[in-house]
């Protein structure tokens, strides 16, 4: 079989980000609260269950294209653990970031439509202090997104490993997303994704853009930590930088 060229790794690292940002924020903006009187909709369970459908559905469709990353946080931690060579690193961000914002401005223009929707704090944006959904403070927030990256990695690593079952690793990854989800969407909105982030934030106004550093910074950190630190703990049977991070981690070999 051919392997992909980066033309088709970067188009499924596009396609998979705007999937990710449409069907995690759109869910949060569109059907949370969808008569827009404070009523609960599909509530905190069903937009975790959202971002966690959108990455399994798109790990088992793009994984073996370009590595299903769909995540500037995930690239870098694939690169510094040796899943993914370093030159793909600024091709990925860009095209993450891009399919980000496309997702942004169609959630925007299709919830414009609505006769009485306000972007202006409605966007599912990440934020800390008074821009959290429960106030929680930047300590908390950026203790979280570190922790809860750190800990997506490890699963996201773990379940593409060599010696990890095959065919399983997008299950373990949207499970695990969900799982974040469910624990901090009440701190942040949940990001531990700089382009699912980026996607909303200047839609959203309302202080989001001034606060992104924070979504890019503490993902990136945790990631960062997670690549350095999974090889350590639980060695690395082969590396696997010469071809996309969850190259034959999806099938039979």
């Amino acid at each position: 079989m051919t392997a992909p060229t980066m033309a088709h790794r970067l188009a499924a690292e596009f396609v998979g980000t705007f999937l990710l940002v449409l069907g995690g924020c759109g869910a949060a903006v569109f059907a949370a609260n969808p008569a827009g009187d404070g009523s609960v909709g599909i509530g905190f369970l069903g937009v975790s269950l959202a971002f966690g459908l959108t990455v399994l559905t798109g790990v088992y469709a793009f994984g073996t294209i370009s590595g299903g990353h769909f995540n500037p946080a995930v690239t870098l931690g694939a690169a510094l653990a040796k899943r993914v060579e370093w030159k793909a690193l600024p091709a990925y961000w860009i095209v993450q970031v891009i399919g980000g914002l496309v997702a942004g401005a169609v959630i925007y223009w299709v919830a414009k439509g609505r006769a009485d929707f306000t972007p202006t704090g409605h966007m599912a944006a990440n934020g800390f202090g008074e821009h959290s959904p429960f106030n929680y403070s930047l300590a908390a927030v950026v203790i979280a997104e570190v922790l809860l990256t750190f800990l997506f990695l490890l699963v996201i690593l773990g379940a593409t490993d060599d010696r990890a079952p095959k065919g399983f690793a997008g299950l373990a990854i949207g499970l695990m997303l969900t799982l974040i989800h469910l624990i901090s969407i009440p701190i942040s909105n949940t990001s531990v994704n700089p382009a699912r982030s980026t996607g909303v934030a200047f839609f959203n106004g309302d202080g989001a853009p001034a606060q992104l550093w924070v979504f890019w910074l503490a993902p990136l950190v945790g990631a960062a930590i997670a690549g350095v630190v999974y090889p350590l703990l639980f060695g690395r049977n082969e590396e696997l930088a010469d071809r996309p991070v969850r190259d034959d981690a999806l099938g039979p070999a």
